[in-house]
């Protein structure tokens, strides 16, 4: 059994039933279109106090149960689907690695490049191809620079479930690669992600199918959310900071979703401070959250591909969930980012592609401005194989 009791728009607070299809509250996204964030995103509620006897039986029951029990149980508590529906491939229960030698100080690096197509976007596909097969389709559509894509087209691959992808052609090759070999339909965009964003929602419109695009669906936030389950589980304290690769602001919104459910559920007082780590022509959700005024960024481009977005799907969350966490917003440059990325590798041994190092950049930034206490507890979420996107360091070179 699952303890989803339904959804609520993070808008208005309507509240609608799990059962037939549905996307964004009918009600709060009546004029919304592509091209702009969406309205009426819509998050999953559960029964919480269901969910905390049910933990604490389990502690009991386990006292000295591994961190990985411990992840599986909680993604169990919290999630809106039987687990006979999920794909069988081993997605989530990512590492995560403790070093010293980045900073000098203790960091935690959550490396989600291990997932079956080497990104944290495995979460979502994960969940929309379980959610795919609750309603009976066998067709899942999605926009993607890259790595929503690669891994949709993995996870749908697993399940027998075709997935139709629009992708700009300026994608890195390795991910459109990814793309192809799954047996993905593949359309590439003359355009930028946002672009391929409309593209694949006018395809839903018109084909019977399930839409992925990000924040569209709610379990796409929800699968992004499980990440920060994991980390409730791997961690003896919650950290005090979570830096997090910034684009259209869902990651960022599955992080806080996860720590505003096991409080909710009584599990924890405080969350972490998100920090969302922008890079500096890609930073329409740090203008919004300096200014208070929603902007498209004005010219997105970048070479950490996967957060280079012009609108950003979850800006009006994503900021809210800043807002409420305490946390704050950072700009980077492409060539702190490549410097990061390369430090990451030699010091901490692990490659992560370009957007994920905009996280090491930007606790950098944080630390020189004193914008970060001392002896901090820090994690930041590195999300994307660096083999993804092999040309950013051929740039840096």
């Amino acid at each position: 059994m699952t303890y989803f009791t339904g959804y609520r728009c993070t808008q208005c607070g309507a509240k609608y039933p799990l059962g037939e299809l549905i996307y964004l509250c009918p009600s709060c996204s009546r004029d919304y279109h592509a091209g702009m964030p969406l309205k009426g995103i819509l998050e999953c509620e559960y029964d919480y106090p269901a969910i905390k006897r049910e933990w604490e039986e389990f502690l009991i029951a386990l006292p000295h149960a591994h961190e990985y029990g411990k992840m599986e149980e909680l993604c169990r508590l919290f999630g809106p689907l039987e687990k006979e529906l999920y794909p069988n491939l081993p997605v989530g229960k990512t590492p995560l690695v403790s070093t010293q030698s980045l900073s000098g100080e203790m960091l935690y690096l959550k490396f989600d490049g291990v997932n079956p197509s080497g990104s944290f976007k495995d979460r979502a596909s994960y969940l929309m191809v379980a959610e795919a097969k609750r309603l009976g389709f066998r067709e899942i559509v999605a926009a993607s620079t890259g790595n929503a894509a690669s891994s949709l087209a993995a996870i749908c691959a697993s399940a027998g479930i075709k997935a139709v992808i629009f992708a700009p052609a300026s994608a890195p090759q390795a991910k459109l690669v990814q793309i192809r070999i799954h047996g993905a339909e593949l359309h590439t965009v003359d355009g930028t992600y946002d672009d391929a964003f409309a593209a694949a929602l006018d395809y839903s419109k018109t084909h019977e199918c399930l839409n992925r695009n990000t924040a569209y669906h709610a379990f796409t936030i929800e699968g992004k959310k499980t990440a920060g389950l994991e980390l409730f589980a791997q961690m003896p304290l919650p950290p005090d900071y979570i830096f997090v690769p910034t684009g259209d602001g869902v990651i960022l919104s599955g992080i806080a979703k996860a720590f505003r459910d096991l409080r909710q559920a009584g599990l924890l007082e405080n969350v972490p401070a998100l920090v969302a780590a922008q890079a500096e022509t890609s930073d329409a959700i740090t203008s919004y959250w300096e200014s208070g005024n929603y902007m498209d960024a004005a010219r997105p481009h970048t070479v950490a591909d996967s957060i280079s977005v012009k609108t950003p799907s979850a800006a009006h969350l994503a900021v809210q969930e800043l807002r409420d966490s305490g946390g704050m917003a950072i700009r980077v440059s492409d060539a702190e980012i490549l410097s990061a990325q390369k430090m990451l590798a030699q010091r901490s041994g692990i490659f992560c592609e370009p957007s994920s190092a905009a996280t090491l950049a930007a606790y950098f930034n944080c630390r020189e401005q004193g914008k970060i206490k001392d002896q901090a507890s820090v994690v930041l979420m590195l999300t994307g194989h660096g083999l993804k996107d092999i040309q950013a360091v051929k740039f840096a070179e």
